[in-house]
């Protein structure tokens, strides 16, 4: 198969490479999105059924098209799945899927995107790959010889399979809670966090978080001290309405991280030994960047180093949504916006 040709190549429809191909449209420059997934929705495809995010629809939507159900309104799951699907439909973005990208190579005057569908030549490349990629694992002594089930929180979609079982959920995140949460009425589920958890007022959602975090970014570049601003991670749990519940019904309980694994459990702080049937680790990601290794760029700490959301040593790469390095807020729905806005105006001004 002969190689094909775009000025743009942007790897991953999430709502990364969404954002940023409603710009890149905009800018009329000729460009395709290339998704390892088998339909629309990105990592959200690979959610609980269960889950809810955290900030209403006005503040969980993309460029271009509020998604419906009312400012106060939390979506499913499949709900957000159904506005990204319309998403792409409204704006007939051109996306081909499924492909996988396995490597970006400098091949003289363009960049090669190959993947198991054949190559793409581009002047400009834009990774939007995210982080469902690269789960994150803590090395903790036994994790190699627990017999029984261990799954990330990527991998987990339903308690129906846990039903009866003695289960552990380690992470103290909002994935961690809302897991639990999910859990407990079919599972002999355990809370199990490093530290308490911060629980963040009724009132607080990711709207809330997302402006105090603008405020204190504004503040800090604008010299002025940014100690005065409210604050509260976005690591901090939001008390959605199925953590609400079990909090309400006083449930919501975590107990300290265990000392190690045996084959058939762990072994607490205290010496005790118990036996478990499965972990479920709700302990976040790396960054997905393997397919960007052969442009020897990535460096040891797995980042890369730029200007904007422009790569430095690879002047035709940028890389939108993987966190504050790569944008302010851009691995959030609400936050991507501004650094796809970024990145699509920049390279049309590149390429000319």
């Amino acid at each position: 198969m002969s190689a094909r040709e775009r000025d743009v190549v942007v790897i991953g429809a999430g709502q990364a490479g969404l954002a940023t191909a409603y710009y890149l449209r905009r800018a009329k420059l000729d460009f395709v999105l290339l998704d390892a997934e088998t339909g629309p929705g990105g990592a959200w495809r690979h959610g609980w059924e269960s889950l809810r995010l955290f900030s209403p629809t006005r503040w969980s939507s993309l460029p271009g098209f509020l998604m419906t159900g009312g400012p106060d309104y939390y979506p499913s799951r499949d709900e957000f799945l159904a506005y990204l699907t319309e998403y792409e439909s409204r704006y007939a973005l051109p996306i081909e899927r499924p492909v996988r990208v396995s490597a970006v190579c400098n091949v003289g005057e363009r960049l090669a995107v190959e993947t198991d569908y054949g190559t793409w030549l581009a002047r400009a490349v834009i990774s939007a790959t995210g982080t469902l990629g690269a789960p994150y694992v803590p090395h903790i002594p036994g994790l190699d010889t627990f017999r029984g089930e261990q799954l990330h929180s990527a991998e987990y979609t339903s308690p129906l399979p846990f039903a009866g079982q003695r289960v552990l959920v380690v992470g103290g995140g909002n994935s961690g809670a809302q897991i639990f949460a999910d859990l407990l009425d079919l599972a002999d589920v355990t809370w199990v966090t490093r530290y308490e958890p911060t629980f963040l007022p009724d009132d607080v959602d990711g709207r809330v978080l997302f402006e105090w975090a603008t405020e204190r970014f504004l503040a800090a570049r604008e010299g002025r001290d940014p100690s005065s601003i409210p604050s509260g991670g976005l690591g901090d749990i939001v008390l959605v309405a199925p953590v609400r519940a079990a909090r309400d019904r006083g449930m919501i309980v975590s107990t300290r991280m265990f000392e190690c694994l045996t084959p058939t459990g762990v072994v607490w702080p205290d010496g005790r030994e118990e036996g478990v049937d499965a972990i479920i680790w709700c302990t976040g990601f790396g960054t997905a960047l393997d397919h960007l290794r052969p442009l020897g760029i990535v460096a040891a700490d797995n980042r890369i180093a730029m200007t904007g959301t422009r790569s430095i040593d690879e002047p035709r790469l940028w890389l939108v949504g993987y966190g504050e390095w790569t944008g302010f807020a851009s691995a959030t729905i609400v936050g991507v916006g501004r650094s796809a806005r970024a990145t699509a105006e920049e390279v049309a001004a590149v390429l000319g």
